[in-house]
């Protein structure tokens, strides 16, 4: 699916130019792309004017949600599938997504995208060949990507999140000049996929999938026999399993993922908020 190039708007942003407009400006600078670029605006009491192309002042906007332009009105980055799928705003700029309210990423401490940074230093990218199993928002591409990875196979299960994929602009373009190529994203269920893939024919791989009562085969001993198939000897995987409460889950997630990776042929241990592995 082709990306979104139209404007993307907050409250904070709507606030930031009716505010100008009170105070009698006629044009102000802003962000359109979540912080990614600055552009000049022009401000009329019947609308605003970017990039050549006019647009009607929205109603009152809601917090936490971030708005498109349809084409006839600005419409929440939403859409309701399994689940209701929204984009959400933070404070670093880069957004985060939500399934029915439940946010999918960190954004309390730090950037989804520093984080997604650190991970994937983990499997040390440059020069690789990495299979990303679960790419969600595309956070860990655009990192391997940034880092020189030679190629990474993606897959996405959701039609949802792909949509909301392009309207993100933190989310990499496969088609773009900066993936260059290297960038393949496949619709499709990596659980089911993955047994398509050639025998080590990866260097490294990043895991992060949804939370285990969503998605338990993507935890099982057979998923992980088939990491371990496509991985080749020596290459390293980061497994992202987050800190489920043992008090109230009565199960040791982390743990219990090294165990079967460990009998699936890797060395393994806890690291960051996952388990970091090695192919023996």
């Amino acid at each position: 699916m082709p990306h979104y190039t139209g404007p993307l708007l907050t409250r904070p942003l709507l606030d930031q130019l009716q505010t100008a407009l009170k105070k009698g400006a006629s044009e102000a600078t802003a962000s359109f792309d979540l912080g990614r670029s600055q552009d000049p605006v022009g401000l009329a009491p019947d609308g605003w004017q970017w990039r050549g192309q006019a647009f009607p002042w929205p109603a009152k906007l809601k917090d936490r949600t971030l708005y498109y332009w349809d084409g006839e009105e600005f419409s929440p980055a939403s859409r309701f599938g399994s689940g209701l799928y929204k984009l959400v705003p933070t404070d670093w700029g880069v957004p985060t997504f939500e399934i029915d309210g439940i946010k999918m990423l960190v954004s309390a401490q730090l950037s989804p995208m520093d984080d997604a940074r650190r991970k994937v230093a983990l499997v040390e990218p440059r020069g690789k060949r990495v299979l990303d199993t679960c790419g969600g928002m595309g956070y860990f591409a655009a990192c391997c990507l940034d880092d020189g990875a030679a190629a990474i196979h993606s897959f996405e299960k959701s039609p949802e999140v792909l949509w909301l994929r392009t309207l993100n602009p933190w989310s990499p373009d496969p088609d773009s000049p900066l993936a260059g190529g290297r960038l393949q994203l496949v619709h499709g269920d990596v659980s089911q996929q993955i047994a398509t893939l050639g025998d080590a024919s990866f260097d490294a791989i990043l895991h992060d999938p949804p939370r285990f009562g969503i998605a338990g085969e993507l935890y099982s001993q057979v998923f992980y026999d088939q990491l371990a198939r496509v991985l080749r000897t020596g290459g390293r995987l980061f497994h992202y399993t987050g800190a489920p409460n043992k008090l109230t889950s009565g199960r040791d997630v982390p743990r219990e993922v090294a165990t079967r990776l460990q009998k699936a042929g890797f060395k393994a241990e806890l690291a960051l908020d996952g388990v970091f592995a090695i192919r023996r």
